[in-house]
């Protein structure tokens, strides 16, 4: 990942997402902090639930939303419509490595600037599940649902 990016944004599910996005945005790695309040998964992102946008960031701009539908396509359409709004030209999405490569596929084909993927811890006990979630949803992905 480059040091800075038009926006970081984190997809829902398990692993310390929102604390791997925090701390991107700490960092001032991009102006744009865009948080995905989906629920799917063993695990949410970890997001406290009274505060689902996290902490105020000087400097930061923080978008919550609820993906429409509640998947990762529907995540990368929302990114991609907004990127579209705001003229970013590259973006850090905050995943996990069982989901990192569907997530830049579905990204890149709805946003045609750069994407970079950063990973999350994820706790071991949910490796099994999010694995073959993920072999089945990258199969979906390729073969059935190829669109942005």
């Amino acid at each position: 990942m480059p040091a800075h990016v038009d926006a970081i944004v984190m997809m829902a599910g398990p692993g310390d997402r929102f604390r791997t996005a925090l701390r991107l945005a700490a960092q001032h790695r991009a102006p744009v902090l865009v948080l995905s309040s989906g629920d799917r998964g063993p695990n949410r992102s970890g997001q406290d639930p009274g505060r689902p946008c996290g902490p105020p960031m000087p400097g930061v701009t923080t978008i919550c939303f609820n993906p429409n539908p509640d998947t990762t396509q529907g995540e990368a359409e929302y990114a991609a419509r907004l990127a579209r709004q705001y003229h970013w030209h590259s973006i850090a999405l905050v995943t996990i490595t069982a989901q990192d490569s569907r997530a830049r596929l579905r990204m890149e084909r709805c946003f045609s600037g750069h994407v970079y993927v950063m990973t999350a811890p994820t706790p071991v006990k949910y490796w099994p599940y999010e694995l073959a979630y993920e072999w089945a949803a990258t199969v979906k992905a390729l073969t059935i649902n190829r669109s942005c």
